[in-house]
């Protein structure tokens, strides 16, 4: 009987190792890790899960790009200016337009300069005496100097005034002393100033180029001596400048 639990406890027994000590199961997954092959495998597999992630990020951080090249097709107009027209390929091959601007200069407000003569010249401060004199105006007893220039034919009679350069008409009006009044604004904060014009064609906020007919000259009641007549002034960033010392030497 003893024999027989002795047999019976000993299979029980945990089985032992040639030093006496249990032995542990040996599990699946170390049975697969402890091949050769597993950790460079598993390397592999990890540096293509990184390189995976990192294209599909860079792919979702980037903006769609449009493949369809910009051209231009159409001339860009420049109203009242005169300009060069230019045309450059563009990246698909067709031709874009391109309009520049040319600064125009100023002409004299009339339409033949050589039938007008400067009747009263514009006052310079650093003119002689005679000079001042002449650039005065007179009405009644006061004295005030000429701030353009008035120009009149020799026989007297009126004459077709022009616009000096393109631009905008910012006012028409007619004042008691100085007739009808057209000023017309222009690129580069320059303005003129036509007074003592009758007929006049244009309205406020018209646009105009140059030689445009905008009114003829008429008579004023402060220089009513000089009969039929325009005043023209020029403007540039607010200040007066001589109309003689900027346009054309035809006179």
């Amino acid at each position: 009987m003893n024999e027989q639990n002795n047999k019976k406890q000993t299979r029980e027994e945990s089985p032992k190792n040639v030093m006496g000590e249990p032995v542990v199961p040996v599990s699946a997954w170390k049975k697969v890790l402890s091949k050769r092959w597993v950790y460079p495998a598993a390397y592999v597999a990890a540096a293509a899960i990184i390189l995976t992630l990192v294209w599909v990020y860079q792919d979702a951080s980037q903006k769609p790009m449009d493949s369809t090249p910009a051209s231009v097709t159409d001339a860009v107009e420049m109203p009242d200016k005169q300009g060069l027209t230019t045309e450059e390929s563009g990246t698909d091959g067709t031709k874009a337009t391109e309009t520049i601007a040319v600064a125009e200069d100023l002409t004299w407000p009339v339409a033949n300069a050589a039938e007008i003569t400067v009747v009263k010249p514009f006052y310079e401060k650093e003119g002689t005496a005679e000079d001042h004199q002449a650039a005065l105006v007179q009405y009644n007893d006061t004295f005030t100097p000429n701030t353009g220039i008035d120009l009149a034919r020799k026989d007297n009679q009126t004459f077709e005034v022009k616009a000096a350069m393109g631009g905008k008409v910012t006012r028409v009006e007619e004042v008691p002393l100085l007739g009808f009044v057209v000023e017309i604004t222009h690129a580069n904060n320059l303005k003129t100033v036509y007074e003592s014009v009758a007929d006049v064609k244009v309205k406020q906020d018209a646009e105009v180029k140059q030689g445009d007919v905008i009114a003829s000259a008429g008579r004023n009641e402060i220089e009513k001596d000089l009969g039929n007549h325009v005043h023209f002034a020029i403007y540039e960033n607010g200040e007066l400048v001589n109309p003689t010392a900027v346009l054309p030497k035809n006179q």
